[in-house]
């Protein structure tokens, strides 16, 4: 099944389309870094801080009332040398050796929400943490998605794998964090969304990001 829309900004290809339906028309590439959706019922729609008002919307879009289907999960390992998966509790995955954990600071000790994310990775070498407080840091300002990654995070990730993995596949490319990460490490990205208000929205930060990376080679940095 084609894309409903294609959009290209410099090395970024990004298709609003259903990654079930996309990973064979894309073929392998070097590496896969994403962010799926968990199965815990994060609603994007509903009341309060984290209700629809807070994300444009008028009603709950359901996006995560499910993970990735084992099948699904199959696909995505098949179609990248290299990944690196968040979700890691929550996802059918076979061992791993090397995980990555995002220790999320002091300020999210002691409260509802988890104190660290885990990542699950196909990568030889040993477990990584990462330490970054995204209150602290203010990450979560201007916040377009429910479950956004800090940019800093997804360039952690992506700095970690092979030189080799010259191009970075996120089949649940959200509001485009990784794809954001790509730009400013120069790497080639391909992301696939299929909520087209999160589509649109990773269109024009990666957009922002480009133009920001082509005034910095402009003024000679």
């Amino acid at each position: 099944m084609a894309a409903l829309r294609t959009v290209t900004i410099g090395d970024c290809t990004l298709y609003l389309a259903d990654c079930e339906h996309m990973l064979d028309t894309i073929g392998r590439v070097p590496a896969i870094v994403t962010d799926p959706p968990y199965g815990i019922g994060r609603a994007s729609g509903g009341v309060g801080k984290f209700g629809a008002a807070k994300w444009g919307g008028d009603q709950d879009l359901k996006w995560d009332k499910a993970p990735p289907t084992e099948a699904l999960l199959a696909a995505i390992l098949r179609a990248a040398d290299h990944h690196i998966i968040w979700g890691a509790n929550y996802l059918s995955l076979p061992p791993a050796k090397c995980f990555l954990v995002w220790d999320k600071g002091a300020c999210f000790r002691n409260r509802k929400f988890a104190e660290a994310e885990l990542a699950w990775t196909s990568l030889r070498r040993n477990t990584k943490v990462f330490v970054r407080d995204p209150l602290a840091r203010r990450d979560y300002a201007g916040k377009v998605h429910p479950t956004q990654k800090p940019v800093a995070l997804m360039q952690w990730c992506i700095d970690l794998l092979p030189e080799s993995c010259h191009t970075i596949l996120d089949p649940f490319m959200g509001s485009g964090s990784t794809a954001v990460a790509c730009v400013g490490m120069r790497r080639r990205f391909i992301g696939i969304e299929r909520e087209e208000r999160f589509f649109e929205l990773a269109c024009r930060r990666v957009a922002d990001a480009h133009r920001w990376l082509t005034g910095c080679r402009e003024d000679g940095q």
